[in-house]
């Protein structure tokens, strides 16, 4: 019979380990969002430019949130299916 092992995201190393999670899909969300205005392949630039900056600062900052709410959550599943 296995016994019941801590959870590893409770310990200071999970947190950390789960916050480099996070920092890696924040940086992924900005590269991707930097991307698709520098390549433009569906005119989105146009459409962000006509928008104005604030425009600009919500398809980045959704761009972002959603990739680092990704990494986090399967980094938080890498995490606790690790086996050591």
């Amino acid at each position: 019979m296995r016994t019941k092992k801590p959870s590893e995201l409770a310990s200071p190393s999970g947190l950390l380990r789960l916050v480099c999670h996070t920092a890696m899909g924040a940086a992924m969300g900005a590269g991707f969002a930097l991307m698709l205005v520098l390549i433009d392949p569906a005119e989105i630039a146009t459409l962000i430019a006509h928008g104005g900056t604030e425009a600009t600062a919500v398809f980045v900052g959704t761009l972002v949130l959603t990739f680092a709410i990704g990494a986090t959550l399967s980094g938080a599943v890498f995490i606790l299916t690790e086996d050591h």
